[in-house]
């Protein structure tokens, strides 16, 4: 299966459930508060946290390894089984002083309600990589989109009825537990009592650095929420994680189409670098243009898009928003780059780079809140630092994974950059007031989109002049 064929699967599944997402949360924003969803997102950063240890890189070790027999692969879904429940133990215990640090019984039931949740994560991690390794696109295309409409019809039912922030985490439980009884009806994979360890050793240097990875983004991407949480409190923490969380939307739900592919269609080509540069540049700048249409459109469509998603409750999310849709093209860009690192075989680059953007994300945020600051100057030094950190990761994979020249990727990509600085002076002219919020993001989405094109068509034309006056 080729890339294109490969992502046109994934893009149907991932834009169904794009469109049941928007509806579902347009209809739980209006049912639950922004407290509600900032007692959920506290307790989800420690329950990802564990999801981190319990995965251990093992997902994307079965894809790379091309070696791996079934028997080895029951082996290392078994090894996976006694971890994941070792972790959902020591999850539970975790109930109580989590309560404590944030002064509430709640979160002592809402931790145990999503170990469950956790233990069935765990679980999914290998029959997922197996999934990917066979290139079973479609059957992943389709549970996603089965399993998160049931589960969401179920939540949006409880949350009618009363059941506020429990609903949430219900709906975790349920997501991991339908997409579990998928995994093993479609994988025939199987659990072994005892296990043979010398089939983890297989792959424990390859998952070790990718589960190293996997620590440190967690905390990249989580530490602002315990800190928001901890010093601005639950109600800022809420409005903060529904602007992060939107943001997010472009970034998965964009490059969400080619990056889960990458990584098991260019894993054919590991001892071919370049071959990999070549398939992967065409994605670069795609996914580059991709973000530099959307972008602007969040920004400067901040008010709009939260009055429509969410309504006007959630008016303290605009200023949130549209500070982090800054780092929208760069979280895009290294999204993309993960699969590469691993397609490459260079987790170790990719464990290396993830501690620098870590350092740099942790400072930022630290800067923001130790100035005294609000979840509005956090948003800002997020944005900053993940297009910081998009840079670094960019020269780690040109310098030392594909080894060519970060100054002849720019050069590649000059125009692009021009027209990146166009684009933004073209967004800081528009001063348009239309009070009907409809009217008003549409007109901005035709703004944003005449002057794109035109960007686009022009960046085409000079690369053309440029390659007929080489010859």
């Amino acid at each position: 299966m080729n890339l294109r064929k490969a992502a046109l699967i994934n893009a149907s599944g991932k834009y169904s459930k794009i469109i049941l997402t928007i509806i579902v949360n347009a209809i739980l924003a209006r049912i639950l508060s922004a407290k509600d969803y900032g007692i959920v997102a506290v307790v989800t950063v420690f329950s990802t946290f564990f999801s981190t240890f319990s995965d251990m890189g093992l997902g994307t070790a079965v894809v790379q390894n091309k070696e791996l027999t079934k028997d080895d692969l029951n082996n290392i879904f078994s090894f996976s089984i006694y971890v994941s429940l070792t972790l959902a133990i020591l999850f539970n215990l975790l109930a109580y002083p989590i309560s404590i640090f944030y002064n509430g019984k709640v979160y002592i039931s809402l931790v145990r309600i999503l170990s469950i949740s956790l233990f069935f994560d765990a679980l999914n991690m290998v029959p997922n990589g197996i999934l990917n390794r066979n290139k079973k696109f479609k059957t992943l295309a389709i549970r996603t989109v089965v399993v998160y409409f049931i589960s969401a019809l179920i939540t949006v039912f409880l949350a009618l009825n009363n059941f506020k922030y429990y609903a949430l985490v219900i709906q975790a439980v349920l997501t991991s537990f339908f997409t579990f009884v998928w995994n093993m009806a479609t994988t025939g994979i199987t659990l072994k009592l005892r296990f043979n360890i010398q089939s983890v050793k297989q792959v424990f240097g390859y998952a070790s650095f990718q589960m190293g990875f996997n620590i440190i983004d967690y905390f990249s991407k989580n530490l602002d929420n315990l800190l928001v949480g901890k010093f601005f409190g639950s109600t800022s923490l809420g409005y903060y994680n529904k602007a992060y969380l939107l943001m997010t939307y472009p970034v998965n739900n964009l490059t969400g189409v080619v990056s889960p592919v990458l990584h098991p269609i260019l894993s054919d080509f590991q001892n071919q670098k370049e071959i990999i540069y070549k398939k992967y540049m065409k994605v670069f700048k795609l996914i580059y243009w991709a973000g530099l249409y959307v972008a602007p459109i969040c920004y400067i469509a901040g008010y709009e898009i939260i009055n429509i998603m969410y309504g006007p409750n959630w008016n303290q999310s605009i200023k949130c928003f549209q500070y982090l849709s800054f780092a929208i093209m760069a979280q895009m860009l290294s999204s993309s780059m993960y699969g590469i690192f691993q397609a490459l075989g260079d987790t170790n680059l990719l464990f290396l780079g993830g501690i620098i953007n870590f350092s740099i994300i942790a400072s930022a945020i630290l800067i923001s809140v130790v100035i005294g600051g609000s979840m509005y100057t956090v948003s800002l030094a997020i944005a900053i630092a993940y297009n910081f950190s998009f840079i670094i990761l960019l020269i780690l994979l040109m310098k030392f994974g594909f080894h060519n020249s970060i100054f002849g990727l720019v050069k590649e990509l000059k125009y692009e950059i021009i027209f990146t600085l166009f684009m933004i002076i073209m967004c800081k002219l528009y001063n348009f007031q239309i009070k009907n919020v409809f009217l008003s993001l549409a007109c901005k989405i035709i703004y944003i989109s005449v002057v794109f094109f035109v960007s686009y068509f022009a960046q085409g034309k000079l690369k053309e002049k440029e390659k007929s006056n080489g010859r």
